[in-house]
């Protein structure tokens, strides 16, 4: 699926690589913002920088393990994630196999991280956005765990409210191996990157 790049030319294939969240301060460092936070990790260790694009996402065009890739933070809500993968995914020329979603995972306990290929939703607002537009599920999701509320009323206040110090330093943790997924990914390729970090 993901191998090594030839050289760079002017179209080359770029992995396009979205981290899902709620824009505004508000949202920041909760839950529901996981996968932002990872990019923003990302965006870090490349030395590159978000720009706002004509997509309705934040951007950033970089190489990570030498190969080169679009960072990509929507500025809608969750809900309508699609309205920037979608117009992202068309502009880079990406096929599902090489789109990369990282998001908050309720039925993965706090700071664990695991790799899926295409599969169900989970009931995930952002992800059913995101297949609708790209009418396909086999997109390469990247899943932060932040465990389950006590009833399933109180998910909207449990991925959105403010999280206990303690919990948000493991989703700190969490994050950073989300971002050493993203580039094992794009080092070893989706097969062998599944095998490492979902033994874990």
């Amino acid at each position: 699926m993901l191998r090594r790049s030839a050289p760079r030319t002017g179209d080359m294939q770029r992995t396009l690589i979205v981290g899902l969240g709620n824009p505004g301060k508000k949202y920041a460092r909760t839950r529901h913002n996981v996968g932002t936070d990872a990019i923003e990790v990302l965006v870090a260790r490349a030395n590159a920088t978000l720009k706002v694009g004509r997509d309705r996402a934040q951007i950033a065009e970089t190489r990570i393990k030498d190969e080169p890739v679009v960072l990509a933070v929507p500025t809608t809500y969750m809900n309508e994630s699609g309205e920037a993968v979608g117009p992202l995914a068309r502009r880079f020329k990406n096929t599902a196999t090489n789109i990369i979603i990282i998001h908050d995972e309720l039925d993965l306990a706090p700071g664990v991280v695991k790799i899926k290929v295409g599969g169900g939703l989970a009931g995930h607002n952002g992800l059913k956005s995101i297949s609708q537009h790209l009418r396909t599920d086999d997109y390469i999701r990247i899943r932060i765990g932040v465990g389950k509320p006590q009833s399933k009323e109180q998910g909207a206040d449990h991925v959105l409210s403010s999280i206990p110090a303690a919990e948000r330093k493991i989703l700190d943790v969490a994050v950073e191996v989300a971002a050493d997924a993203v580039e094992r990914i794009l080092e070893v390729g989706i097969a062998a990157a599944m095998q490492e970090f979902n033994a874990r």
